[in-house]
């Protein structure tokens, strides 16, 4: 794919896939005939207390910044629990994108996870950190040390990969393929998986599989960004299933919900979440997949579409 420089002298292209329009593909379906695949992630993150990097419920205090730890560090510790029950009792899927850290400092959020059944998604060692910031080789060791803490706790490498803070450089996707990831989480660009191409030079297979993850259903910037609050994520959610399932009757979709514990974790919130939650699980149908992210890459794969 060639890359023509741009008015400024950079890229007008990233390189990676060419335009599609989502009319214009096969058409196909995800298993058992369904048509809507929805993903649930579940965000754990853990976050450097030196540092006043990441999301922040108030103007960042000087270091260590207490006020803003302490209310994201709520979220692993009582927040998680109460979605983790929810999904219990709805007997849905999740999909954990854990910050390597916290198979160090918090081993019992893994456990859950494991027990139920989950996926686990590398999410990069901190959520304080931006390897897109960093040189090639500062965010290979992230890469790489991200994969290795999930292999060496779950006992089986992950297939995914988000970036912390979806910070990316110009190299990610090439260094996530040399690392032996199958896809990664960080474009919101599409409804349906898409093939990246990859620079082969790295060690990798040519390409990497991105499936869709939200930033319009994320708590983070609705809630942080945009100042909405509980009530109207959960309507959000409730409007996109209703647009997703009929949609879904032309072609097949996929629908994240992209969820953080400190946020959505928080009890006034929390009643929103469970409702609409409840409510999907009530109305799905034969159509609607409630799934994980790694298993919607494994069945596009399997499809050997271009």
């Amino acid at each position: 794919m060639s890359v023509l420089p741009g008015l400024l002298g950079t890229p007008d292209h990233h390189g990676r896939y060419d335009y599609s329009a989502i009319v214009d593909r096969p058409n196909f379906t995800w298993p058992g005939g369904a048509r809507l695949a929805i993903h649930i992630d579940v965000n754990v993150e853990w976050f450097a207390f030196d540092d006043a990097g990441g999301a922040v419920l108030a103007s960042r205090n000087p270091v260590p910044d207490v006020l803003n730890y302490a209310w994201r560090d709520y979220g692993n510790r009582v927040g998680l629990w109460r979605m983790l029950a929810l999904l219990d009792e709805l007997e849905l899927p999740a999909a954990a994108l854990l910050n390597a850290a916290v198979t160090e400092h918090a081993p019992r959020i893994v456990e859950a996870f494991a027990a139920r059944g989950d996926e686990f998604v590398a999410h990069g060692h901190t959520n304080s950190d931006e390897p897109g910031e960093m040189s090639k080789r500062g965010e290979r060791s992230v890469i790489e040390r991200s994969r290795d803490a999930l292999r060496d706790v779950t006992g089986a490498a992950p297939k995914g990969y988000l970036a912390p803070l979806i910070s990316e450089s110009a190299h990610t996707p090439d260094l996530l393929d040399a690392a032996g990831f199958e896809y990664l989480l960080d474009w919101a660009h599409d409804e349906q998986p898409v093939w990246f191409e990859t620079d082969r030079s790295e060690g990798g297979a040519g390409r990497i599989l991105s499936v869709p993850y939200p930033q319009e259903l994320n708590d983070v910037p609705q809630i942080m960004g945009r100042r909405r609050e509980g009530a109207e994520f959960a309507d959000m959610i409730r409007s996109a299933y209703g647009v997703h399932r009929e949609e879904c009757e032309a072609r097949p979709v996929v629908m994240g919900i992209a969820l953080h514990p400190y946020l959505m974790g928080q009890a006034h919130r929390f009643a929103h979440l469970a409702a609409v939650l409840r409510e999907l699980r009530e109305k799905a149908d034969d159509k609607v997949w409630f799934t994980t992210p790694g298993a919607i890459s494994d069945h596009f794969r399997g499809l050997h579409l271009a």
